[in-house]
């Protein structure tokens, strides 16, 4: 059983943006962070999830996530996203990069989500509350290649 404990964080809704991870299996923990000069909310919220899964080594496994964000619980939960991914609509949802990266994880684990209020007495959510604003406050930002280049209209960036 691994359990991953995620967040997200935005510094304004787009702005510079961070997630954070703590990953639980066998007595082992560790932690993931990584900061964006320019995101959103549910982006960070969605890449702490496939950060979490794509740092298992092993496939097959039971998975439970943790998070405070209804819009990634419930869109797993109550399978909106695997009925985005059936219409031909799917390429105008938005952050469909990620919920295409997650799908692609997702089929070879067993993943359940877990709602958690975020800001409360969680422990492990608290921490990457912490995780998330750090990196998204950090210096070393990387970018959101596909989030700057939806939201500019441009091809690219360079």
């Amino acid at each position: 059983m691994v359990e991953i404990y995620t967040d997200g964080a935005s510094r304004g809704n787009p702005g510079p943006g961070g997630y954070g991870v703590v990953l639980l299996a066998s007595g082992q923990r560790k932690e993931l962070s990584k900061g964006y000069r320019l995101t959103t909310n549910n982006r960070m919220e969605l890449m702490a999830v496939i950060a979490g899964l794509e740092a298992l080594k092993k496939q097959d496994l039971k998975i439970t996530v943790y998070s405070d964000s209804k819009y990634v619980v419930e869109s797993v939960e109550k399978g909106w996203v695997y009925q985005w991914n059936m219409k031909a609509d799917f390429a105008k949802k938005k952050n469909r990069d990620l919920w295409k990266r997650y799908l692609n994880l997702a089929q070879y684990q067993d993943i359940s989500f877990t709602w958690v209020k975020g800001h409360s007495s969680n422990k492990e959510n608290n921490r990457c509350d912490i995780l998330a604003t750090e990196a998204a406050d950090g210096y070393e930002l990387d970018i959101d290649l596909e989030y700057e280049k939806e939201s500019t209209g441009k091809k690219g960036m360079f």
